[in-house]
C-alpha cells in the first residue's frame, strides 16, 4: 500500500478523494467507487501501487493512436480496477475484480522495472491502459517521471474522468492520450457506463488546454449510441471544442460481458459515422475493429491522397516527409510524424 494523492480528511474519519470526477466521500474502512482506494483510519491509500495485473509490448496503433509516433512500440501496463461500470467492458475480468471480490490481484512490478522492460523491448513509449489509468495514478505518475528521464513518452488510454487538478499534475510527463467518448447523452452514460457525459466533455477540454496530444474513440453500439443525433453531436463537439485536427476513431462493437443482446456494428454504420465526422470538418476519421476495409488508412486532408497505409496494427507504405504530405506538402497533425 501507498498513501494516495488528491484527498483530504473530513469529519468522523471520512476522506474526500479528488482524483476522479466521482469525488468519492469514503468512510473509514471503505473504498471508493474504483475499489482500489481505501480509507484506513482516516488516511486514503492506493491498494494497487506497484501491482501490475497485465503488461505487454504493443504497437501504438493498438491503443489506438494513429498520430503519435506511428509504427512505434509501446510498453503497456495495467493494474486491477476501474471507476466505470461499462456493460460492454472488454477487460471486465480485471477491471471489476476489486469491486466484485474485493481482491487486489497482480504481481510486483516497480516503476523502475517497467521502464527497464520498455527500454529493453525497444519501445518509444509506455502506455497505461487495459483498465483505467486514473485509478492507478500514483503508480503511473512515478513510472512516467522515470520514463521521461530515459527519453520515453507516456500515454493514457482512458475513459476521461480524471479531475483537472490530477491531470494538471501529470501533464508535464504525459505526451498523448486516447480518450473514450462513449456516447453523447447523459442517459447513455448513466445506464451503460455508470458515469456522466459532462464529466468526460470537461476532461477532454482540459487535455487540450494542457497541450496533451489526444485522439478520441467512440465504440458504436447498435441501438445505444448509433443514431444520427449522437454521432453528429460527437463530431461537432470534437471539431468545435477540441479542434478539427483531433482524430476520431469510430469503432465496431462486438457482443461482450453484459451486452450480449446487441448485434455487431454493421460496416455501413461505421461508414456513415466517418462521413458525419468528415462533414463536420474533422481532418482525420478512422474506422476501427474491422480490419481490411481501408478505413484505418490516413489520408491527407488537403489533397486526399493516402499518406499512411495500415493493415490492422501493421503499417504499409508511408508518404510523409518531415511531417508533411509528400504529394502536396500539407502539414499533417500529430507527434512524431516523419
Amino acid at each position: 500500500m501507498k498513501e494516495a494523492l488528491f484527498w483530504e480528511r473530513k469529519e468522523d474519519q471520512k476522506v474526500h478523494c479528488s482524483l476522479c470526477r466521482f469525488r468519492c466521500l469514503i468512510a473509514e474502512g471503505q473504498r471508493g467507487i474504483c475499489g482500489v482506494r481505501e480509507n484506513q483510519a482516516g488516511v486514503l491509500y492506493t491498494l494497487v501501487y506497484g501491482r501490475s495485473i497485465a503488461e505487454s509490448v504493443d504497437p501504438i496503433e493498438k491503443k489506438p493512436l494513429f498520430h503519435y509516433y506511428p509504427g512505434s512500440l509501446s510498453f503497456s501496463v495495467a493494474t486491477a480496477g476501474c471507476n466505470f461500470r461499462c456493460l460492454h467492458c472488454q477487460n471486465y475480468q480485471i477491471a471489476h475484480l476489486p469491486r466484485t471480490s474485493r481482491t487486489i490481484a497482480g504481481h510486483d512490478l516497480p516503476p523502475e522495472e517497467i521502464v527497464r522492460k520498455a527500454v529493453d523491448a525497444g519501445c518509444r513509449s509506455i502506455s497505461y491502459t487495459y483498465t483505467e489509468p486514473t485509478i492507478f495514478y500514483e503508480y503511473a505518475l512515478d513510472t512516467a517521471v522515470l520514463a521521461k528521464k530515459q527519453g520515453l513518452g507516456n500515454v493514457f488510454v482512458t475513459n476521461g474522468y480524471i479531475t483537472e487538478e490530477a491531470l494538471t499534475r501529470i501533464a508535464p510527463y504525459l505526451d498523448a492520450a486516447n480518450v473514450d467518448l462513449k456516447g453523447f447523452t447523459e442517459k447513455f452514460y448513466r445506464e451503460v457506463a455508470g458515469a456522466t457525459l459532462q464529466g468526460v466533455l470537461d476532461s477532454l477540454k482540459v487535455y487540450r488546454k494542457l497541450g496533451i496530444w489526444i485522439e478520441v474513440t467512440t465504440l458504436i453500439i447498435p441501438g445505444h449510441n448509433d443514431n444520427e443525433a449522437d454521432l453528429k453531436g460527437i463530431a461537432r463537439f470534437i471539431a468545435e471544442e477540441l479542434g478539427r485536427e483531433v482524430p476520431w476513431h469510430v469503432t465496431a462493437f462486438y457482443p461482450t460481458y453484459r451486452l450480449q443482446d446487441r448485434p455487431p456494428t454493421p460496416v455501413e454504420t461505421l461508414r456513415r459515422a466517418r462521413d458525419i465526422g468528415l462533414d463536420a470538418g474533422l481532418r482525420y476519421v478512422y474506422e476501427g475493429n474491422i480490419a481490411g476495409e481501408g478505413g484505418e488508412n490516413t489520408f491527407c486532408p488537403s489533397c486526399g491522397r493516402e499518406v499512411i497505409e495500415r493493415f490492422g496494427f501493421r503499417l504499409g507504405e508511408i508518404q510523409i516527409i518531415n511531417g508533411r504530405c509528400s504529394f502536396c506538402k500539407e502539414p499533417l497533425d500529430g507527434v512524431g510524424l516523419e
